[in-house]
């Protein structure tokens, strides 16, 4: 009963961090290019603020980060192996 407890755990751990990743990066990504949009509802183009274009490239830049790091994780034995860099 106990192992059935801890993979219940895990198994939560993993759902909770796979729809982060995989809902999150993909809705930070469309909220920094909602940011970068210099159109109004209604159509009419408007300046962009400095605020919003900063906004916009720090979630790019999240992202970015983000998809690097997952490259890196996976990497992370040809890089050990091959050129004796460990990350992780």
């Amino acid at each position: 009963m106990a192992t059935f407890v801890t993979t219940a755990q895990h198994l939560g751990q993993i759902l909770v961090a796979g729809v982060v990743i995989g809902a999150g990066l993909p809705a930070l990504f469309a909220f920094g290019v909602r940011l970068l949009a210099s159109a109004n509802a209604d159509g009419t183009a408007t300046a962009r603020r400095q605020v919003g274009v900063a906004g916009a490239f720090a979630c790019f830049a999240l992202v970015v980060v983000a998809v690097v790091t997952g490259i890196l994780f996976i990497m992370k034995d040809f890089l050990a192996h091959d050129f004796g860099i460990h990350l992780f």
